[in-house]
């Protein structure tokens, strides 16, 4: 019924255009495609995303800040780089959502919405093995460490998030070209 509400709209649109007659905006006459991405929204996200990935690199290279005081990469170490990744997966989702008009998406981009959580679920319990009990040193004489197994597991769950982040941008649909004319 809605859609059917939408496309009697467009095709009345279209036909008050052709005829010259100017079109008066109100709240039951807005077409999809007339919606613009909110900056606000758009500049938040990416702002969230640039500061997510500062706080990722004082975690990751903590010496590049020069906040590097131990030698092996320790639980602080292991949560501000994740920390940091969650507020890269926050501000990447809420400034590709702001290019989703209306809220309606499609199922690539409800899927894509799901890896990023999941990559983030894993990149959360391979970088955190070892305080949760799943690592390589067991817990009741450890010092957390961050070995390369950890670290394997940490980028296959980034891998993850790029494909959702890829699937949530909102690419157009090429109109089909015109039959050739016999």
């Amino acid at each position: 019924m809605k859609a059917d509400s939408i496309a009697k709209m467009k095709i009345n649109r279209r036909d008050r255009r052709e005829r010259g007659e100017k079109l008066k905006m109100d709240s039951t006459d807005l077409a999809p495609e007339a919606a613009s991405p909110s900056r606000f929204r758009v500049r938040l996200g990416l702002g969230m995303t640039l500061f997510g990935f500062i706080v990722f690199m004082i975690g990751a290279r903590p010496a590049l800040f020069f906040l590097d005081r131990s030698p092996v990469v320790g639980f602080i170490q292991i949560a501000v780089f994740l920390v940091g990744l969650a507020l890269i997966c926050v501000g990447g989702y809420v400034s590709l959502m702001a290019f989703w008009q209306n809220g309606e998406r499609t199922i690539a981009a409800d899927i894509g919405q799901r890896l990023v959580a999941t990559g983030y679920v894993i990149a959360v319990f391979s970088g955190m093995a070892d305080i949760f009990g799943l690592g390589t040193r067991p817990p009741p004489v450890y010092v957390p460490y961050f070995g390369p197994l950890q670290a394997v597991g940490v980028e296959i769950g980034m891998g993850i998030i790029i494909m959702g982040f890829l699937l949530l941008v909102p690419f157009k649909q090429r109109k089909s070209p015109p039959p050739p004319a016999a």
